[in-house]
């Protein structure tokens, strides 16, 4: 039997009156922390399974447990997988934000058995040409300049007006608990991000999944759309008006019925 060797962090809230987990993966910078509106609703229905992602909240703890070398999108999902096989859960609801959400693509790509249904919340499916040109900045600058100058200025263009402050600034004070060196290896994986996307855009799986975007979400939500009109067997999308980026903060009741209502139409299937 393969031991549990415990890289990532992680919170469990038990709900004795269902056999149904749901468990959520944050994006790069931020923390389970980021679900904090999510969790009552949540936990009134499903049992709940939050995690930190390597260097990330409480996970960044664990420094001295870190893999030393460049982090994979495989290695990260894989890291969800061991947790989800020590806790003994079979199949699990996933609810991603942001780069959480090619994480949990990731890991249904290499373990669809184990999700019942895919929740994408500010889903990143394609990079614009915005975004293309962040990334290469990032690149140049990334060991000159400190890393929260580059966070800084990649929260201001992904969430610019005003009704996105709150979500901005709850990210970039969770991007503060980071290290510099583990910004760098998150940081590289945007090397990895256009194969991999286009690859995911042209395999559908065979799982129910629900895109929640904000009508703000200008640099990824127009790639949603067009990718739900061509996987349109197994996805829906849910735009909601007046959000940013990070939608389930931006309007939380919303983001919290939608998907708790799509995770008890497709529990039984």
């Amino acid at each position: 039997m393969q031991k549990f060797n415990q890289v990532i962090s992680y919170t469990v809230l038990k709900n004795d009156t269902s056999d149904e987990w749901v468990t959520f993966v944050h994006g790069a910078g931020g923390s389970s922390t980021i679900w904090f509106k999510q969790i009552r609703a949540f936990k009134a229905h499903f049992n709940v399974l939050l995690l930190d992602l390597r260097g990330h909240g409480n996970s960044g703890k664990k420094q001295k447990r870190i893999f030393k070398g460049n982090y994979t999108f495989p290695i990260i999902a894989n890291d969800i997988i061991e947790v989800i096989d020590h806790l003994k859960i079979e199949r699990s609801h996933f609810i991603g934000m942001s780069l959480g959400t090619i994480v949990i693509r990731q890991l249904a790509a290499l373990h669809p058995q184990r999700v019942k249904s895919m929740i994408m919340g500010g889903a990143i499916i394609q990079m614009n040409f915005r975004s293309q040109i962040l990334m290469k900045l990032g690149n140049t600058f990334k060991y000159v300049m400190p890393y929260l100058v580059l966070y800084k200025l990649f929260a201001f263009i992904i969430m610019p007006k005003k009704n996105h402050k709150v979500s901005r600034h709850m990210f970039i004070n969770e991007a503060k608990k980071l290290y510099q060196k583990e910004f760098l290896k998150w940081f590289k994986l945007t090397g990895e991000i256009n194969p991999l996307l286009k690859w995911f855009r042209q395999q559908e799986l065979n799982i129910p999944t629900l895109y929640i975007m904000g009508d703000e979400d200008y640099m990824f939500l127009p790639y949603v759309k067009k990718l739900v009109s061509q996987h349109y067997r197994t996805s829906q999308l849910f735009v909601i008006n007046r959000c940013g980026h990070v939608v389930n903060v931006d309007n939380p009741t919303l983001f919290n019925q939608k998907a708790i209502e799509f995770i008890q139409n497709k529990k039984d299937n």
